[in-house]
């Protein structure tokens, strides 16, 4: 894949550091954006702040791995991801509320969720991944939510 800013993990200028963190704050953004005007619990500053510190993250632990990572010694970024899901899947599941035999929040514990994605692509560089990827979170919530609606009404009218 194809990095917009052409920099080494490990070689990150502060243009590179405000274009990931940048990215990942728009594109959490966006995503919470599509929340808030739903009246969900996790909107616009959530999302956002998820993206962006998924972000901050992936770039504090490349640029660790590249300053003090030896033979003897390697220091592996990638299980900084595994970190980030599993952080973050505490955040989703506190927006999670049952009450009976219905469950609410889900949708905003995923999004929460693929935020955190979104960060990680934008931390590491990947914005293209990271675009797409908001992009098809924006398609699911924006078209599917008509979708859903649609059925609900089929089956009251049944």
């Amino acid at each position: 894949m194809v990095r917009l800013t052409g920099c080494r993990m490990g070689d990150l200028s502060l243009w590179d550091m405000l274009l990931r963190s940048g990215l990942a704050v728009i594109l959490g953004a966006l995503i919470g954006w599509d929340r808030e005007r739903h009246d969900k619990a996790a909107g616009i500053r959530t999302m956002a702040l998820v993206s962006l510190g998924a972000a901050a993250v992936m770039m504090v632990a490349s640029e660790i791995s590249a300053a003090y990572s030896t033979e003897q010694v390697p220091l592996d970024p990638i299980r900084v991801i595994s970190g980030v899901v599993g952080g973050v899947g505490f955040l989703g599941a506190g927006s999670i509320i049952q009450s009976g035999a219905t469950v609410k929040g889900m949708t905003t514990a995923a999004t929460i969720w693929v935020s955190a994605g979104i960060g990680v692509a934008c931390g590491v560089g990947l914005f293209e991944l990271a675009i797409v990827i908001a992009a098809f979170v924006l398609l699911v919530l924006i078209t599917l939510i008509g979708v859903k609606k649609k059925m609900r009404v089929e089956q009251k009218s049944a």
